[in-house]
């Protein structure tokens, strides 16, 4: 599969994004944008190995890997980043494009839609964050604050450790889950070492504008784009599986599951990347179908 890359200069950012495939036919399927947040171009390298008929669409979000940002504290806000992806799909100059995104990215996607309702055909949205539509917001807060804290005070084994156990917890966030222990990194794989730096786009307070963020339902249903809201089967009760429950029932519609967890579309006994490419490519054909008419 042939890749190229391109750069686009956004409002305080330099974006970097890579073009695999072919290129995109007149009449024919749009390109297929994947989006992350914390993840960059890379993280989707697998995922689009299984659409090699397609044109797909990898950028590193400002900040993230080979793309710049003037701004660190501004490049986690969702509506920031919907700007660079409307950049971005601008230079493609292929019109309107499918959008597969995760995580962070989902959010940014909704965000895009809001505000670019003519940029995306189809959304798979796949477990946005989306912390403030959880019955327990409050208790949910709480928990991430704990994480941000446990960063500040110890650094990022500590603070990933802790995210690590927020986001495997399953159900509401009880007294229970805040009577544990302070998350020890050494069981996750993860430093205990402190290195000083305290600038991580997660778990610092450049995170806040994601915390915070909440989509617009009025303008996402107003918008031409299907709006696919996802979540992985193993997702079931975790923080991610549960704030995609509630972003659907925002959005009046059900759920749709996928294989896997929240990462499930990677490779290397990550996730089941085959498996979750299929289902992606069901749910984007029959969105074309119902779009043509067939």
């Amino acid at each position: 599969m042939t890749t190229t890359t391109h750069t686009v200069e956004t409002t305080g950012a330099t974006l970097v994004y890579d073009v695999d495939g072919p290129p995109p036919a007149a009449g024919g399927r749009p390109p297929l944008f994947m989006v992350g947040q914390h993840m960059d171009a890379t993280g989707f390298r697998t995922l689009a190995s299984y659409f090699p008929d397609r044109t797909v669409v990898r950028y590193d979000p400002r900040g993230r890997g080979r793309s710049t940002c003037e701004d660190g504290r501004a490049a986690s806000s969702p509506t920031v980043q919907a700007g660079d992806v409307h950049a971005v799909i601008e230079a493609l100059g292929a019109g309107p494009v499918e959008m597969f995104a995760n995580g962070g990215g989902a959010m940014t996607a909704l965000a895009l839609v809001a505000a670019h309702p003519h940029d995306v055909t189809t959304l798979v949205a796949h477990e946005p964050p989306l912390i403030r539509l959880l019955p327990d917001a409050e208790a949910a807060e709480r928990a991430f604050l704990g994480c941000m804290r446990a960063y500040e005070a110890k650094g990022f084994g500590a603070g990933m450790a802790a995210f690590l156990t927020m986001t495997r917890w399953r159900g509401e966030f009880t007294d229970a889950y805040f009577a544990q222990p302070p998350a020890d990194p050494s069981q996750f794989g993860l430093p205990a070492e402190d290195d000083g730096s305290r600038d991580d786009p997660l778990l610092s307070d450049r995170s806040t504008g994601v915390g915070s963020y909440r989509p617009d339902a009025g303008a996402l249903a107003a918008a031409p784009t299907r709006v696919v809201i996802a979540m992985g089967e193993e997702s079931r009760d975790l923080f991610t599986g549960r704030t995609a429950a509630a972003t659907a029932e925002l959005l009046g519609q059900e759920v749709t599951v996928f294989p896997g967890h929240h990462r499930g579309f990677l490779g290397d006994g990550v996730g089941r990347p085959e498996a979750f490419a299929r289902a992606l490519r069901e749910v984007l054909d029959a969105s074309a179908r119902r779009s043509s008419g067939g």
